[in-house]
């Protein structure tokens, strides 16, 4: 009698264990259980069908047969040892079970009939595999099984959502297709949600097609007085700390202008109203209510002549020439134009950033490549709260998925000093309590250590794509909660397009290959395209350049105007002389050796997964 048919008897013939023993067919038993350590097993793999156990390598699934249920787990080691006898093995991290229920076999996550010594050892069916897998309410087909492209690899888009997510993943490997990607599928399966996309390199404008409602500084509001005191000054201070007296001011003015301006609009439309005190307003800085900056100003100047105030008249001059200089730069118009035309204007300045209603666009993507670098913070921090507020006040009325990309930049652990800590502690407030009023995140990041533990830790599914550094894959490893911290082992050397995916919104950790996104889909950074070949790359070139150089710096509004003449005027191109024949160049090797047209077509062909 052979090992394989000494292994089969030994299996019990009930169940689904029973079933799957003595189905001889479709699979073969490839070894039994030597040894088990909590969630471990180690399989001795028989010799006499050393095909198959060739395929019992690492990530492969392997289920070992336990009384009445099949114990299911993938290869993370396999190793050869040598004695009186060569002995192959395979140690295997088990994670959950196939158990029959109401007649059915029927998947269960955790452990609950531990393998025995001598437990037969199979590999697993497609069919089994389909029941690990498929086994969700509300799924989205997001790619393809590494180990079988003929499974779907879904994921629980209500268990990703309430549990808030993460992709992470070096540059290179496809993370920015991967998003477009889970994105549009939780679109198909949540058509109720809505998303705002952080995106910081304008990459995601046309990912979404029609769906996607695009923001950038030319066609985005966002007045000044939504931010609250910390952001103002942040912006006021060019992202610098305040200088103290100066903030000092600001903190007594700015609730001032605000009943001030709360006055002057109840006067214009009820002449016979009551005057009230604006200092009695009961506002305070943080109070979303609109001011305007003529106010603020002649609040300061009226305290720079007072006789008490002589001491600090320097002050309060320095920051009234601070706020005069920041209103009258133009990249900062998105704030400061128009901000308080139509009075309080602040339920459409949500309904565009958050679409309600959405009209055919449920995707925000803000795009904040154009913004000035001193305010992006603080601009980010603006939309993150708001996210957050709007949903704590509308008792999660309208659910929405608040994604932010590069969240290392904005959501930085306490010791890398990044970023602005009102942002972070906005996005951990989402983090931590988002899912009660209707508001999940999504992190997306190449250096996922240098995210705030307290953040990244409340994400419960992980996307994990390639990641070489090791202190990366440590804290993702501290991340992981269940069983599988060790299948991170296999992370970098994963390829482009493919991810381990764990945590609550799949069965069972899964390595999966994302599905193909149409070109027309891809995100490719739409900054600074140009069309010119390396002969025309000459003064046309250079003054196109200067062009859009100085337009993000002039007034957009008075330089669409019609007949609006900039006063610079391009040098003429002459035409270029007649040049002699050249020699032949020897061969060129390298990208960027190669001639333009060429280097272009080998750029594109990488941008499949970009």
């Amino acid at each position: 009698m052979t090992s394989t048919e000494s292994a089969a008897k030994s299996a019990p013939d009930h169940g689904a264990a029973g079933d799957a023993a003595q189905d001889h067919d479709e699979r073969q038993i490839i070894g039994r259980v030597i040894a088990v350590s909590g969630s471990n097993a180690t399989v001795e793999l028989n010799a006499t069908i050393g095909q198959d156990a060739v395929r019992a390598t690492v990530g492969k699934f392997l289920g070992v047969v336990t009384g009445e249920a099949i114990a299911i787990g993938m290869v993370t080691k396999v190793a050869e040892q040598s004695g009186p006898r060569t002995v192959s093995t395979a140690y295997v991290d088990m994670f959950g079970e196939l158990r029959e229920q109401n007649g059915r076999p029927a998947f269960s996550r955790g452990i609950t009939d531990y393998p025995a010594i001598g437990d037969s050892a199979l590999l697993m069916t497609n069919e089994e595999l389909r029941l690990v897998y498929g086994n969700s309410r509300s799924t989205a087909h997001v790619g393809v099984l590494r180990q079988d492209p003929s499974i779907q690899a879904l994921v629980d888009v209500d268990e990703m959502l309430n549990k808030h997510f993460a992709i992470l993943g070096t540059t290179g490997v496809g993370k920015s297709s991967a998003v477009a990607i889970i994105l549009q599928q939780v679109l198909e399966a949540r058509p109720d949600l809505r998303i705002f996309l952080v995106d910081p390199h304008n990459e995601f404008g046309h990912s979404f097609g029609e769906k996607a409602h695009v923001l950038n500084p030319k066609n985005m509001r966002l007045p000044f007085w939504l931010f609250n005191f910390e952001e103002t000054v942040d912006a006021f201070f060019g992202g610098r700390p305040g200088v103290p007296d100066e903030v000092e001011i600001l903190a007594e003015v700015i609730p001032i202008a605000k009943g001030a301006y709360l006055q002057y609009r109840n006067t214009s439309e009820h002449s016979l109203i009551r005057k009230r005190d604006p200092k009695n307003s009961g506002f305070t800085p943080d109070t979303p209510a609109p001011y305007r900056l003529e106010d603020l100003l002649g609040l300061i100047d009226e305290r720079m002549g007072k006789l008490e105030n002589r001491a600090s008249r320097a002050q309060h001059f320095k920051l009234m020439q601070r706020i005069q200089t920041f209103r009258n730069n133009p990249r900062y118009a998105f704030m400061f134009e128009n901000a308080n035309v139509g009075g309080d204007t602040m339920a459409e300045i949500i309904s565009n950033l958050f679409r309600l209603p959405a009209r055919g666009k449920p995707v925000t993507v803000m795009q904040l490549a154009g913004f000035p670098a001193e305010v992006v913070d603080a601009v980010v921090s603006v939309l993150c709260r708001m996210a957050f507020d709007f949903g704590l006040w509308s008792d999660g009325v309208a659910p929405l998925l608040f994604v932010c990309e590069e969240a290392h930049r904005y959501a930085s652990a306490a010791e890398f000093k990044k970023g602005f800590g009102p942002t972070r502690r906005a996005l951990s407030r989402i983090a931590k309590e988002g899912r009660k009023h209707g508001v999940y995140l999504g992190l997306i990041t190449q250096r996922p250590f240098e995210i705030d533990p307290n953040i990244i830790s409340q994400c419960n599914t992980l996307f994990v794509m390639r990641l070489a550094n090791e202190r990366d894959q440590a804290l993702i490893k501290s991340a992981v909660s269940d069983a599988a911290a060790s299948l991170l082992a296999f992370v970098p050397s994963l390829g482009t397009g493919e991810a381990f995916v764990f945590g609550s919104g799949v069965a069972l950790p899964m390595q999966m290959i994302f599905s193909h996104l149409p070109e027309k889909y891809r995100p490719v950074s739409d900054v600074g395209h140009m069309s010119y070949t390396s002969e025309e790359a000459g003064l046309e070139l250079i003054s196109s350049v200067i062009d859009r150089w100085r337009n993000a710096t002039m007034s957009q509004k008075l330089y669409e105007d019609e007949g609006y003449d900039s006063g610079f005027a391009s040098p003429p191109i002459q035409p270029t002389p007649p040049q002699p024949p050249r020699a032949a160049e020897p061969p060129r090797s390298g990208l960027l050796k190669q001639p333009l047209s060429a280097a272009v077509a080998a750029a594109d062909s990488q941008k499949k997964w970009r």
